[in-house]
Order: C-alpha cells, then sequence, then structure tokens
C-alpha cells in the first residue's frame, strides 16, 4: 500500500480557500449578431421590372432565391411567383406543402 498523505486541518483547508481569492469573473458572449436584413414588403417600380427581367430567365426559381436577389419579403415573392407562374413564364416542378421549386418556361411542350 502507498504511504498514507496527511490530511489538512479544516483551518487549514479554509485558509487554502480563502487565500485563493475569487479570480476573474466570467464574461458571457453576446452571442452571434446576425445583420438585419430590410427587405421590401411592397413592390415599387423598379424591383416590379427587376422582377420581369431577371426571374423568367433563372434556372432554379424558388422563394428564397428571389427573396436573395430581389432583396423583398417571403410573403411578396410568394405572390409574386404566383403571378409570374398565371402569366405562364415560369412552371413549377416540384409543388409540396414545403417548398416550391419553379424553373423558367420554355417553349417545348411539357410531356
Amino acid at each position: 500500500m502507498p504511504p498514507k498523505v496527511q490530511q489538512k486541518s479544516k483551518e487549514q483547508k479554509m485558509a487554502a480557500a480563502m487565500a485563493g481569492g475569487k479570480g476573474k469573473k466570467k464574461k458571457w458572449s453576446k452571442g452571434k449578431n446576425r445583420d438585419k436584413v430590410d427587405n421590401k414588403v411592397l413592390f415599387n417600380k423598379e424591383t416590379y421590372d427587376k422582377l420581369y427581367a431577371e426571374v423568367p430567365k433563372m434556372k432554379l426559381i424558388t422563394v428564397a432565391a428571389m427573396v436573395e436577389k430581389l432583396k423583398i419579403n417571403a410573403g411578396l415573392a410568394r405572390k409574386a411567383i404566383l403571378e409570374l407562374q398565371g402569366e405562364g413564364l415560369i412552371k413549377p416542378i416540384v409543388v409540396s406543402a414545403e417548398m416550391k421549386i419553379y424553373t423558367r418556361a420554355t417553349g417545348e411542350a411539357e410531356e
């Protein structure tokens, strides 16, 4: 058996604890701050023209892609997609409750 280590008395333990001091207090991080985006909630003339000029030429059209490209909010992007689809400028590929994916309408007939 290894030799027994002498334990400190209560007084010695208390003195050691008091001598140590508190040290620095932990500083909490503020977390990761995202930049606040200021997306439009209504179309102005410039954005509306850009919608009709650029979106029908995109290969992959989703709500997120339109939000990123046109700096509009998602509700406005969904309405714009429905409008473009109604005019036949884009056609749906996958339409589900979670994700709606569209592509540009080409001149060829659907199979």
